[in-house]
This record gives structure tokens, C-alpha cells and sequence, in this order.
């Protein structure tokens, strides 16, 4: 199976979107299929052997729509210096054409550059510039352009194409306005020059406002080649009612006008060229801002993707070498300055500084780099310089697979979503039925030709599909972009959805709950001897060991800046502890065992030593010279947030559960320390996910967190997948919701995240599906069958424009979302 995904054009409102779907639906090896209506993207998984791109487009042309395939080709212009004649430019384009993954090269002589398309997995930008060089040309540092900002340009187009269209149809629609309804306005005098009286010049009244009506109808063209179009191909959306709604008021109009001519002065009053004009112009309103709404419904991807650096200093032998991030290949050796930015994922090799990587992880304190530690790209250097090692480039890097995640997440559909998309489906075709039937009804029940027009044109022109199709994608792309701020990426729109039913989380001990890695807690000296002394011997016999113990033992002394004493022999007794000789003293650090053995009996101290343990920390007895010294208890500690998160997830009326393979005394305590509500302790690894289906089983809806490899299998098993983002990639691989920074408060922020898009767009859809059910009857004149007034065609255009604008509106309050 491929997942594909293809720019669709053409597509106005929800029906579109669902007819998109259902031609693609049908074709034989699909087996997904996801319009976002919002982004304008098709996302298909389909059997290559039985379809391909040329047959999925042919498909969806045959609907009415053009779709392209989104692919993730390169551009560049390629300055060139030392061609002096067509030749030169001709051997370049043969040598480039013919290598693999650059799909199209066109060499200008006059600007001296080439401009290049090519596939960065097939073939590096080097690797052109170095076939340049062989052929005797000098490649200079090129100007890349991306996909995404390919994106941001057609919407920029976009936007102001709107803008363009609703500022001509504006400067024409008020004079059509004014001259067309001046006279019939009550108790007001709008003067109008002799010649355009309609009572005396009723055919120069007619003309001028069909010469003002024209340049509307051709700004709002798309409306009529659209939805006539539709209407051919069988799937009618907005823009078909839109269409007929308008057209049969200027059809009408035009008709008068020919009785004018005819010598019908009368007919003057039965002309509709100002609603057709005005309804025109307020959905181009409508449309314009729905187009800059959706356009901010992306900016979480622009920011991230405006974070990546352009440049960076490549270490070449002695030289530095500033060059573009795209020409950095895994192995070189960076630096990066104070003020500067890490240009690619990698590790340090020399230097010390402080680097803010809140743009990844949403933690604003910097995070302290020394040799071995991690960097990664679009991170800001602080302080000191680094050099660093460059181990993922382009699209591996984090940020990259952040950004990945986020537009794959924006671009899927939340099973909410079904209901809207299967009544859009039929929602046209039944606004068409009413419009007819309810001026049908009109006509028979004996009012003229103009109020069953009315009746008509305001029923198709207040039917709003497009609050429906916007509802679920807008809530769910300003949802996950806002998570992505934060530091919590949710890689689906269903995944954001079933967050919210979450009614019982399972948290992993080791690595999640607590740090991973143990902590010296408790010092208990006796004997006369003091806590700087239990720390001195018991960190200088355990100097350079590799245990998790004895490593957090030196730690501590660092912390407590103590001196180190030589250590003259040293051995380690398996199952017991260590033995050393310092200072002519002998010490021993470990279990009773190891006392006991060595004739030193520990019994008047057991107390405090079961009592460590009894706290779920691990006891070390120390012996000094032939006497207990004391004993140093260390824990895998917890998490600062962690009994906070679990506090709060209790607010939320969430059951928690400590899952670990500890023995479940330790457990026990760990998990009443930290306000857990249950307990599954002893359980192997491979056993985690039958733990989580045994829950599942019980009829809970479960989340589970994890960090490890071992953890992977119970994310795939539970609703929810949580992975902590210092965890492996094979458990981020395996979650729903990857953490950016290891804070578990973030576990809080992703369910309270998921509960308040829910809620945005049961309101959008609420409130679409209110507008309609309430529009629509009154348009048909329900009102006006028991006294009240007929809805006027132009406040059913005002209201259908202002419903979709609405909706985005209230999506993009989810931007304001805080913890």
C-alpha cells in the first residue's frame, strides 16, 4: 500500500470534498481516503499494482475537480559562472538530464543560472554542483525553494485574488445599491439625477444598473463556472445554489428589461440586478475572510518551518565555511556561535553552552550542552560555542519529523467528522428539492412570479454546506498546531478525538513516573562518623564504576564537592556489593550479606535499613575498618511534575495506574507517594499490553505512557499511545501523542488540548447544523405563513457568508488555549 497526497483545486464547500471522496472511494485498491477541506489535500492509501497517480487524478477530474500530486521535489536556481554561449548552457542541461532524481533543468545564458528540479533522495545538491564543476563551470550556492513555501505563495495568491474580487464587486455593488433601492426606501429622499428616474427614464434606469451589475457577475465568475459545472457533473455544491439562486433573479431581470423595451413601463419594478449584484458581492465577503481564516488555521506549520536556518559554518580542514543547511552531508563538522542557530541534528565534539530547544520541546529554560550531548536543529545557542557533528540532515531531522507529523495530522480526519461529510453528501440536492417544492407551494397558494422568486433564490442562497465542511478540519488543524507549540504532538485527527473519552491512564514506572536513573536520597551515619565521611569512602570505592548505583554515589559527592581518597585495591563481589582498601581502612559498601560475611554484624541498624526499603529505595550498608559507618539509600526519584499531573488528572476524573515489573512492596509505596490510584506491579515487559487489554476488556478507555522499547507493544494496544519525547523511537513510533519535553504535566495539557477541541467543534457543528435547520425554513417563508416578514435574498446572502466565517472564527479561539 502508498499514502499519497494530492493538491485538489476547485473544491468550495463540504459537498466538494465528499464528492472527492466518494469518486475516490470507488476505485478499485483504495483503501483510505481523506478530503481536508480546510488544506484543499487529498490523502490516499491505495494497492499500486491497481492504481496509479495518472488514474486517481483522471478520477477526480471526472468529478468535477484537479488534483495534483504532492511530491517532495526540490527547487533550486543554481547561479553558474563561466558560460560564454549557447553551448555552454547545452552541455550543462544534457550532463544534468541525464542524472538520476532531477526531473527537470533549464539553463538560461542571459541570467547565468539554471533552474532545477530534483529529488533530494535520489541525488544531492552537491552532486550537481560537482557535475558543474567537471564539465569546467563554476556552481555558486543556490537558492532553494520548498514545497511549503510553494504553499504559502498560492494561498498569499489567494487571499489576494479575494481581495481583488471583493473590492471590485464592493465599488460597484453600493451605486447598484443605491440607484435600485433608493427610490423604494419609505420615509427617505435618495435623490437620483433625471436621466436615471425610473418613473421617467425607466430604460436609462435599467441599463445603468445592468452596466453596474456586470463587473460584479464577472468577479464572482467562479461561482457560475464552478457550480454550472457541478451541476454537469452531478454533485452540486455551494456554488451551484449560489449560481441558479442568482441567475434566476437576473434571468427575471433581463426579462423586464425586454418589457421595458417592449413598452411595459411598469416592469421597471420587477427587476432583482441589485440582488443578484449584492448577494454576489456579500458572499465574496464571506469567502474572503473565510480564505484568510483558513490561511491562519496553518501558521503553527509556518512557524515551524520559519525556525529552520538557512545557513550554516561547515569546518573544512582549517577553513570555516558558511554554506547552505540543504549541502551539509551527514559526518561534517559544524560550529556554531553565540546567537547562532544549530543548523542539523547531531552530537557536540569540543566546546560548552546553554541552548534554548523550547522551539522543540515548549520548555523555555536552556538546556545545558557539553561533548557527547545531543543537539538539534533550529535550537538557539545561547552562550559558549560548539562544535558539533552532523548526524541526521533535511528531512530526518527532529524538527522535520515534527513538522511531518503535524501537517499528516492536520491533513487526516476525526471519525466526528462522518456525520458532517455523509449529510454535506446529500445536503445540496435536498436545499435544491426545498427551494423548488417551497416555491412551487407559493405559486399555487396564488403569489405572483416575484415572491416565489424571492422564495427561491433565498433558500438556495442561505443554504451554508461550507460551516459543515469547516467545522471538524479548522477546530482539528488549529488543535494539533497549537499542541505543537506546546511541546505535544498529536499525530492524528482521530488520535485528538479519542483523547477526550480517556477515562483511565497507565503510566510506566522507570523513565516516565521517575527519572530513569538513581539518586542518593538518604544518608543515615552512625558511629561517630558524618555524612560528608559516608559520601568520601563510599564514592572513592566506587570511582569509575559503571553501575547505576555507584554512579549516582560519585554524583552525589560531586554535588557535595568532596575529596576523593585513593583507592590501593578494589573488588566486586557479585550479589553483594564492593571491597576496597582506603586510607589502610577496610570498606565495604553493599547487602547484609556482605557484612555478614565479613564478620561485622549490622542487626542494631536493620531497622532503619527496612525502612529505606519499605519506602521503595535501595538500602547500601557501609562498613569502615571493621564497623558499620552507616547505611545510603538511593532511588530512581521521581519526576519534579509528577504527583502534580497526577493531581490534576484527578480533577479531571481520570483513573491512574502504575504499571512495572518492581515487586509490589516497592511499587506500593512509590505509587502512594505519588497519589496513584492503583497498582500492577511484577509484570514482565511482553506482559504490559495484555494488561492494558484486560482494562480495555472492563470497558475503560485507556491511555497509556511509556518511554521504553518494551513499552511499545501496550502503546499500540491502548486507545491512546502517550510516548515521553526522551524515550526511544520506537515507542514515539508506536503512540498517538509524542511529549517533546519528559514533563508528565504535558499528559494533563494533551487530554485538557483534545476535551477543548471537542468541545469547538461540537459548537461549530452545532451551530452550522442550527444556522440551516433555522435558515432554511426561514427563507422558505415559514414565517412569513403565520404573519411575520419574507426573508429578503440580500440578509440570506449576509447570513450564509457570515455562518462560515463564524465557524473558523470560533476555531481559531483555540489558539488563546492555555494550560
Amino acid at each position: 500500500m502508498k499514502t499519497e497526497v494530492f493538491q485538489v483545486e476547485g473544491m468550495t464547500c463540504a459537498s466538494c470534498s465528499s464528492a472527492v471522496e466518494r469518486a475516490t472511494r470507488k476505485m478499485e485498491g483504495v483503501d483510505i481516503s481523506n478530503v481536508n477541506l480546510s488544506t484543499e489535500k487529498l490523502t490516499l492509501t491505495y494497492d499500486e499494482t491497481l492504481i496509479d497517480a495518472a488514474k486517481i487524478m483522471e478520477t477526480v477530474k471526472k468529478a468535477g475537480y484537479e488534483a495534483k500530486p504532492i511530491n517532495n521535489d526540490k527547487k533550486v536556481k543554481l547561479p553558474i559562472e563561466g558560460m560564454t554561449c549557447a553551448a555552454c548552457s547545452q552541455a550543462i542541461e544534457r550532463k544534468l538530464g541525464k542524472m538520476d532524481g532531477i526531473d527537470f533543468v533549464s539553463v538560461n545564458l542571459a541570467t547565468e543560472a539554471a533552474q532545477i528540479e530534483y529529488n533530494p533522495d535520489l541525488v544531492r545538491l552537491s552532486e550537481i554542483k560537482q557535475a558543474i564543476s567537471k564539465l569546467g563551470y563554476v556552481a555558486k550556492e543556490a537558492e532553494v525553494k520548498r514545497n511549503v513555501d510553494e504553499d504559502k505563495i498560492r494561498k498569499d495568491k489567494e487571499i489576494k485574488d479575494m481581495k481583488f474580487k471583493l473590492t471590485l464587486s464592493v465599488i460597484f455593488a453600493i451605486p447598484l445599491f443605491y440607484i435600485a433601492m433608493g427610490p423604494m426606501i419609505p420615509f427617505v429622499t435618495l435623490p437620483l439625477p433625471g436621466f436615471l428616474s425610473p418613473d421617467h427614464n425607466p430604460l436609462n434606469f435599467a441599463f445603468a444598473q445592468i452596466l453596474l451589475t456586470l463587473p460584479i457577475i464577472w468577479a464572482g465568475r467562479n461561482f457560475y463556472t464552478v457550480g454550472f459545472r457541478q451541476l454537469y457533473h452531478r454533485s452540486p455544491n455551494m456554488d451551484s445554489l449560489i449560481a441558479i439562486g442568482t441567475s434566476a433573479a437576473l434571468l427575471y431581470s433581463f426579462f423586464s428589461v425586454g418589457q421595458i423595451i417592449a413598452g411595459d413601463h411598469m416592469a421597471v419594478h420587477h427587476m432583482y440586478f441589485e440582488t443578484a449584484g449584492v448577494i454576489i458581492a456579500l458572499i465574496l465577503l464571506g469567502k474572503t475572510l473565510e480564505t484568510i481564516s483558513k490561511g491562519k488555521t496553518s501558521e503553527a506549520i509556518k512557524k515551524l518551518i520559519g525556525l529552520t536556518p538557512k545557513t550554516a559554518i561547515v569546518i573544512n580542514g582549517d577553513e570555516e565555511i558558511e554554506m547552505p543547511v540543504e549541502e551539509i552531508e551527514l559526518g561534517d563538522i559544524l560550529i556554531v556561535k553565540p546567537g547562532g542557530k544549530i543548523a542539523v541534528d547531531g552530537s557536540v565534539i569540543e566546546g560548552y553552552s546553554s541552548i534554548d530547544e523550547s522551539m522543540l520541546t515548549g520548555e523555555s529554560i536552556p538546556v545545558e550542552k557539553n561533548v557527547g550531548d545531543k543537539v538539534y536543529s533550529a535550537s538557539l545557542n545561547k552562550t559558549g560555542s560548539l562544535k558539533y557533528r552532523a548526524e541526521k540532515v533535511g528531512d530526518e531531522t527532529a524538527l522535520a519529523h515534527i513538522i511531518k507529523l503535524v501537517e499528516e495530522a492536520q491533513g487526516s480526519k476525526a471519525p466526528i467528522a462522518r456525520m458532517a461529510d455523509i449529510i454535506s453528501g446529500y445536503f445540496v440536492p435536498i436545499v435544491f428539492l426545498i427551494a423548488i417544492i417551497s416555491s412551487a407551494i407559493w405559486f399555487i397558494s396564488g403569489q405572483d412570479i416575484v415572491f416565489t422568486l424571492k422564495v427561491f433564490i433565498s433558500v438556495l442562497v442561505i443554504a451554508c454546506p461550507c460551516a459543515l465542511g469547516l467545522a471538524t478540519p479548522t477546530a482539528i488543524m488549529v488543535g494539533t498546531g497549537k499542541g505543537a507549540e506546546l511541546g505535544v504532538l498529536v499525530k492524528s485527527g482521530g488520535a485528538l478525538e479519542t483523547a477526550h473519552k480517556i477515562d483511565t491512564i497507565v503510566f510506566d514506572k522507570t523513565g516516565t513516573l521517575t527519572k530513569g536513573k538513581p539518586e542518593v536520597t538518604d544518608i543515615y551515619a552512625v558511629n561517630g562518623f558524618s555524612d560528608a565521611d559516608i559520601i568520601t569512602y563510599a564514592a572513592s570505592a566506587e570511582y569509575g564504576s559503571e553501575h547505576p548505583l555507584g554512579e549516582s554515589i560519585v554524583k552525589k559527592g560531586q554535588e557535595m564537592n568532596i575529596q576523593r581518597f585513593k583507592t590501593d585495591e578494589f573488588s566486586a563481589i557479585p550479589g553483594r556489593g564492593i571491597k576496597a582498601m582506603i586510607n589502610q581502612s577496610e570498606v565495604l559498601l553493599g547487602n547484609i550479606k556482605l557484612l555478614q560475611e565479613n564478620g561485622i554484624d549490622p542487626q542494631e541498624h536493620l531497622t532503619q535499613f527496612d525502612l529505606y526499603a519499605d519506602e521503595g529505595k535501595t538500602p547500601m550498608l557501609l562498613a569502615i575498618g571493621g564497623k558499620v559507618a552507616g547505611i545510603i539509600a538511593a532511588a530512581d526519584v521521581l519526576k519534579d511534575n509528577s504527583i502534580e499531573a497526577i493531581k490534576r488528572l484527578h480533577k479531571l476524573n481520570i483513573k491512574t495506574i502504575m504499571i512495572t515489573g518492581d515487586h509490589k512492596k516497592t511499587a506500593g509505596a512509590i505509587a502512594k507517594y505519588v497519589g496513584i490510584d492503583e497498582v500492577l506491579a511484577e509484570v514482565l515487559p511482553g506482559d504490559k499490553a495484555a494488561e492494558v487489554k484486560k482494562l480495555q476488556e472492563t470497558g475503560r478507555n485507556v491511555a497509556m505512557v511509556g518511554d521504553g522499547i518494551n513499552d511499545a507493544p501496550a502503546l499500540a494496544q491502548a486507545d491512546i499511545g502517550i510516548a515521553i519525547g526522551s524515550g526511544t523511537d520506537v515507542a514515539m513510533e508506536s503512540a498517538d501523542i509524542v511529549l517533546m519535553r519528559s514533563d508528565l504535566l504535558d499528559v494533563v495539557t494533551a487530554i485538557q488540548l483534545s476535551r477543548k477541541t471537542i468541545r469547538n467543534i461540537k459548537q461549530n457543528l452545532f451551530w452550522a447544523f442550527i444556522y440551516n435547520i433555522i435558515g432554511i425554513p426561514v427563507a422558505a417563508g415559514v414565517l412569513y405563513a403565520f404573519g411575520g416578514p419574507l426573508l429578503s435574498p440580500i440578509f440570506a446572502a449576509a447570513a450564509m457568508s457570515m455562518s462560515s466565517v463564524s465557524v473558523l472564527t470560533n476555531a481559531l479561539r483555540l489558539k488563546t488555549f492555555k494550560i
